[in-house]
């Protein structure tokens, strides 16, 4: 198992090095420049697409464009919130936070790039549901049909790894050291829940999570900001502090600036998923009138995700000052920290965040495996041996080492990222021209409400 642990080690590293970050970033800053810096420009008014059914009833799709978000913010919104953050600090010091709020800004444009190109790519499959994402983009925008194979395999590995592995484990994990609850206990209650969800499919996956995720995200943001109105006077010191060593070289364990921005990246890309090519298999099912309303939505998933519930667990982290602590690990910091706040009740925030999140997780990343399995094989038959596969996974995550299903996950996150980074790149002026269309529509829809209030 330690060989295995230092091999696979060694393949995440070598794919998580230099060229892959400049890729990922890369990418996102060209298709930031590319759209005019939208996702700074527009966010206002994304944010109040995300709450509007207006353009959706009539719509093509089988979900609302609320709940493609929520699945998406279902599948993003998980360990990576709480454990992940705590493992770029560990790793990489405060100043990874810095690292993935910078990947996150141009990470927006990415999503919303993902997102156009789910939706107008999208085919209905042979139940009539709608399928999309990186697969059917690469196949029939970019016309490189092995690209999109290749996603599809990883993507479907991939789900047992960041989608379900990690979840499960974390869950686990938390639960036995919050509520002493054995972890192969926790493994059989969430594997039972997770097969009551995903065997509904879509529907019955965003009717949940159009409930699910707001409720966890509200109940983790006011454990935060009443951490934050509390400590106000401490909150100027851990912004500072984060600044100072994201370009400090003692910033990150051993002296290595690369290490604050190598974790920092990654962790923000494990939790957000910009690049990966995941979220916009949710887009594809949403029920939009235009790719541009869509992804405008879907990049609100990205500033709610990172800019809101990464940094209270981050900024929390920093003002605790218990990242300054080596005998915490990465599982321990966020309990920690919170409990430095809010004494015995901290931990508590901590693990029900945390299940929540996790479980969440597990539901979106089902759906996303199971398009990439559907895209490979056509037969439906096949569908329900990914389900009881996938279902069989948040047991066995419950109860194995975490630092190989961390790995793992990495690895596979990685193999996602590249053929999905390729289509983005290849497929860009398809995204100017959507943007230019949602850019007039949106116009227009302005003067048409002015006109109408005038008379």
């Amino acid at each position: 198992m330690e060989a295995l642990n230092n091999f696979l080690g060694n393949v995440s590293s070598f794919l998580w090095g230099i060229p892959l970050l400049i890729l990922i970033v890369g990418t996102g800053i060209y298709l930031t420049v590319r759209v005019g810096f939208l996702q700074i420009r527009l966010l206002p008014t994304a944010l109040r697409l995300v709450f509007s059914k207006k353009h959706d009833k009539n719509a093509e799709g089988d979900i609302s464009q609320f709940q493609a978000l929520t699945t998406a913010l279902a599948a993003t919104v998980g360990t990576g919130n709480i454990v992940g953050v705590a493992t770029a600090v560990v790793l990489g010091g405060p100043g990874a936070i810095f690292w993935m709020w910078f990947s996150a800004l141009f990470g927006m444009a990415t999503k919303y790039s993902e997102a156009i190109l789910a939706v107008r790519f999208r085919v209905k499959d042979a139940k009539g549901q709608m399928a999309g994402g990186p697969m059917y983009y690469l196949e029939h925008g970019l016309k490189q049909k092995w690209l999109a194979v290749l996603f599809a395999i990883f993507g479907a590995i991939a789900a047992f790894g960041i989608g379900n592995g990690t979840q499960s484990n974390s869950v686990a994990g938390v639960v036995k050291s919050t509520f002493g609850l054995d972890t192969w206990i926790t493994g059989v209650i969430l594997t039972l829940f997770t097969a009551l969800v995903i065997l509904g499919g879509i529907k019955s996956i965003g009717n949940v999570t159009a409930v699910f995720v707001p409720v966890m995200a509200l109940f983790y943001l006011l454990a935060g900001i009443i951490v934050m109105a509390s400590n106000v006077t401490a909150i100027p010191e851990a912004f500072a502090t984060i600044f100072k060593m994201a370009f400090s070289p003692e910033a990150a364990t051993g002296g290595a600036i690369g290490a604050a921005i190598r974790f920092g990246i990654a962790r923000g890309v494990f939790s957000n998923e910009a690049g990966l090519g995941s979220a916009p298999i949710a887009a594809a099912a949403a029920k939009t009138d235009l790719p541009g309303r869509q992804a405008l939505v879907s990049m609100t998933q990205v500033f709610l995700d990172t800019f809101l519930i990464c940094s209270i667990t981050g900024v929390t982290i920093v003002m605790s000052g218990m990242y300054k602590d080596t005998s915490l690990k990465a599982n321990e910091l966020t309990s920690a920290a919170f409990g430095h706040f809010l004494g015995n009740f901290g931990p508590y925030v901590v693990a029900i965040g945390l299940i929540f999140f996790a479980s969440s997780t597990i539901f979106g990343w089902a759906y996303y495996g199971e398009k990439c399995f559907q895209y490979l094989f056509k037969n439906p038959s096949l569908l329900i041996v990914y389900r009881i596969a996938f279902v069989l996974m948040v047991f066995v995550g419950s109860v194995v080492s975490l630092d190989l299903i961390w790995t793992f996950s990495d690895i596979t996150n990685a193999l996602m990222a590249i053929p999905n980074l390729i289509g983005l790149l290849g497929l860009s002026g398809i995204v100017v021209y959507e943007t230019k269309r949602i850019q007039d529509k949106l116009k227009e829809e302005k003067l048409a409400a002015k006109a109408a209030k005038s008379i």
